[in-house]
């Protein structure tokens, strides 16, 4: 988009625009995790194993983005606090399956209610009718393949 089209239409990129937000909203959450003596690593933990009752260490790893070496620190620390177990896969002694612990459970919900707290106070600024098509937009666009938001020329199914 040129400078002028930029201009015309009153709009910055969307980077520009998402990073600011996501960077204080991480910011937002700081207390709520430092609350809990919890990193933004151990909560991606918890919340990637939702319910699902056993995952492995490298599928775990892929679900939130991180090296698979990087995580075994965090697993580690809540394996100690025991929010979640480990386990050998009987199929695979080498494979590690985890699970969420019944207190891992606990402490991912008590997180997440305190996270969506000040998620709330911050969408009520929009009406209401803003509030839910904001929410459907995200859940939209944070679901595509990173592959069709890189290169949007060629996605699996157009809108259009």
């Amino acid at each position: 988009m040129t400078e002028s089209r930029a201009a015309e239409d009153g709009r910055r990129d969307l980077a520009a625009m998402i990073v600011p937000l996501g960077r204080a909203l991480m910011a937002a959450e700081a207390p709520v995790l430092s609350a809990h003596d919890m990193s933004m690593w151990a909560y991606s933990v918890l919340l990637a194993l939702g319910e699902e009752p056993v995952r492995t260490q490298n599928a775990l790893a892929q679900a939130i983005g991180a090296d698979k070496t990087r995580i075994i620190g965090v697993l580690d620390g809540l394996q100690e606090r025991g929010l979640i177990e480990r386990r050998p896969d009987p199929g695979d002694r080498r494979v590690r399956l985890l699970s969420l612990t019944p207190e891992g459970r606990r402490v991912r919900d008590s997180v997440q209610a305190g996270i969506r707290e000040r998620e709330n106070r911050l969408l009520a600024r929009l009406p209401a009718a803003d509030r839910a098509a904001f929410l459907r937009a995200l859940r939209t666009l944070s679901s595509l393949p990173e592959e069709e938001i890189v290169d949007p020329a060629s996605p699996r199914r157009r809108s259009d």
